[in-house]
């Protein structure tokens, strides 16, 4: 079960975006603060990635060494705090006209989701992440916190950022990114009335 989740976790979230672009009423406001937010979130999943490799876009878990450098030297799920960060950037961006209801429930619903998901899939990587690298893995949980962020990095940080591996592990969520973004943007009422003044000369 746990195994299924890991592997598909990025469609078992998928409803999440789509009922925010369903039922979504995003504002000229509401895209701008949201849109930062959302970029926040994506630079510490770069920033992460570039420390922790290509391993992070696959089905199966695989770690060829122990990630400690970079923003795991302050949390142990910096992927997943940039993707909360993200996601809730973009339901900031869907906010904007809601009426009260529906936008409590599209939270509950990204709250619900996006906690239920990373909480049995972080589980599964402590696992794995003791089996695998035994003491070296528990000196590293004594000093850095699995969520929040410890302000003061760990010591015994190893590796360097690769800037190739965000091409090569990070470029579909990217591409994601931008295709979802631009959809939110489309949704504002405005931007229609823009093209059609501009159609009509």
């Amino acid at each position: 079960m746990k195994n299924r989740v890991f592997r598909w976790r990025g469609f078992i979230l998928a409803p999440v975006a789509l009922a925010a672009l369903l039922f979504g009423r995003p504002t000229f406001l509401s895209f701008g603060i949201g849109i930062v937010i959302a970029l926040l979130g994506e630079a510490i999943r770069i920033w992460g990635v570039g420390y922790s490799g290509k391993t992070t876009r696959k089905g199966e878990l695989e770690a060829p060494e122990l990630a400690c450098a970079g923003p795991y030297a302050y949390t142990r799920n910096p992927l997943y705090i940039g993707n909360f960060i993200t996601a809730a950037g973009f339901l900031v961006i869907a906010a904007g006209n809601m009426e009260l209801y529906p936008m409590i429930f599209l939270a509950a619903f990204f709250l619900a989701a996006y906690i239920g998901v990373y909480w049995i899939i972080i589980g599964l990587e402590e696992e794995f992440l003791r089996k695998e690298f035994k003491e070296e893995y528990e000196n590293y949980c004594k000093y850095v916190p699995r969520i929040f962020p410890r302000l003061k990095p760990y010591p015994g940080r190893k590796g360097k950022f690769s800037p190739d591996v965000i091409f090569q592990a990070e470029i579909h969520t990217i591409i994601i990114f931008i295709i979802v973004a631009l959809l939110f943007f489309l949704k504002i009422p405005q931007v229609w009335e823009w093209v059609s003044n501009i159609l009509k000369g």
